[in-house]
């Protein structure tokens, strides 16, 4: 069983500014290495739990996440905490940046970076993903459920709200069912049928 730790106020901030500033085209991969690896603060799964209610919220993932992350650990202090790390100095280098590329974006040389950040950052994605999905071992259910939804998303073109109607209500079905599967009877049940 892996064990997490609580971090400071001050952690909050520093580890979700280190988040943000090293997020190029999407923060989930180097957000579950600093909270789930690096530091300790959550596990696979609680990662993976709070990624996927981030996900089916309104707004940006990572955004969704360090509000509930930081409240969960401190309240609205935490929240604001963590949604100042992740947003602040990225927010300073973001304006400096797209000053810069006003100057220097029509260089083929700036725009070829570009496409290669954007390579790395969809790599990095797809690995943590694989990363996850191999550490969590979801059940046959869940796997098939994703594939569906990937299926629905990338070849029939499903517009993401029809697909998160359907898909939510399904993957919480499946989770009950299969926690009732899992759980074991009452101590009290045991004995009578011990009796019969």
């Amino acid at each position: 069983m892996t064990t997490t730790q609580k971090p400071s106020l001050a952690n909050l901030f520093f580890g979700f500014m280190k988040v943000g500033c090293m997020a190029f085209g999407g923060a989930q991969a180097v957000a579950r290495r600093v909270m789930v690896e690096e530091r300790r603060w959550l596990t696979e799964r609680d990662y993976a739990e709070l990624l996927a209610l981030a996900h089916v919220l309104p707004g940006p993932n990572i955004g969704n996440f360090a509000v509930m992350f930081g409240r969960r650990e401190y309240g609205l202090v935490g929240a604001l905490a963590c949604v100042g790390g992740f947003f602040g100095l990225p927010l300073c280098l973001l304006v400096g940046l797209v000053s810069l590329y006003g100057y220097f974006g029509q260089i083929a040389e700036v725009n070829a970076a570009m496409h290669g950040v954007a390579a790395a950052a969809a790599g990095m994605v797809l690995g943590t993903a694989l990363r996850m999905g191999t550490r969590l071992k979801p059940p046959p259910e869940a796997i098939g459920l994703a594939l569906a939804v990937l299926l629905a998303s990338t070849v029939l073109k499903v517009p993401l709200p029809v697909i998160v109607l359907v898909g939510a209500p399904l993957g919480v079905f499946a989770a009950l069912r299969r926690a009732r599967k899992v759980r074991p009877a009452p101590a009290g049940a045991q004995s009578r049928q011990g009796d019969a």
